[in-house]
């Protein structure tokens, strides 16, 4: 994979411009740009509850289980991002979009179906969960954008998006295994 870093600052990207791993300089607005943003800003948020899962683990069981799932989807998101980076390269597999869904519909069946609307929310773990699942969201649609420009590959699509859904389902599994109690959405009284 490409050039390793040995300087981080270049001021190559003081005039608004930066640079492709395959050489191209874009601005910083570029449709490619803001996909890669999003999508590091996912594995930064998703580093977060994988830190807040690993301090909680002592005191709540079966918290290992969802650190052995997301885990490696930050690894996965890094393979998208370098994607992203050199539009010739190609390192997400379909696999990882089958593993997403087989854990979706394993704590799926441990949940039952949802009976409402759920807020974020009930611990911290809960709501970090509820802020990667809409950091994926993002990442999904400003990949959806750059893929009305630039063509991706279908794979990146469908894993920001299963893994959006795994996320969903990561925060309710949380709240059974934390035994809190979802914060379901209430409807504003009609007006009088």
């Amino acid at each position: 994979m490409g050039k390793r870093l040995s300087k981080i600052y270049t001021r190559t990207g003081d005039a608004g411009e930066t640079g492709l791993a395959d050489g191209r300089r874009v601005p910083k607005d570029h449709p490619r740009i803001e996909a890669m943003g999003e999508v590091d800003s996912l594995n930064s948020q998703l580093g977060l509850l994988l830190a807040e899962l690993d301090e909680q683990q002592g005191r709540w069981p079966g918290l290992g289980e969802l650190s052995e799932i997301l885990a490696p989807c930050q690894h996965r998101l890094f393979d998208l991002g370098g994607e992203l980076a050199m539009p010739a390269y190609q390192a997400l597999e379909a696999r990882e979009i089958a593993r997403l869904e087989a854990a979706i519909d394993r704590w799926n069946a441990e949940l039952g179906p949802l009976q409402d609307f759920i807020l974020p929310g009930g611990s911290r773990l809960i709501a970090q969960a509820h802020v990667c699942r809409s950091q994926a969201r993002n990442a999904e649609r400003r990949c959806q954008q750059l893929n009305t420009v630039e063509a991706l590959r279908p794979e990146l699509l469908a894993y920001l998006n299963r893994l959006s859904d795994l996320l969903f389902v990561a925060a309710r599994l949380l709240a059974r295994r934390q035994d809190r109690t979802e914060i379901l959405w209430r409807a504003a009284s009609p007006p009088a």
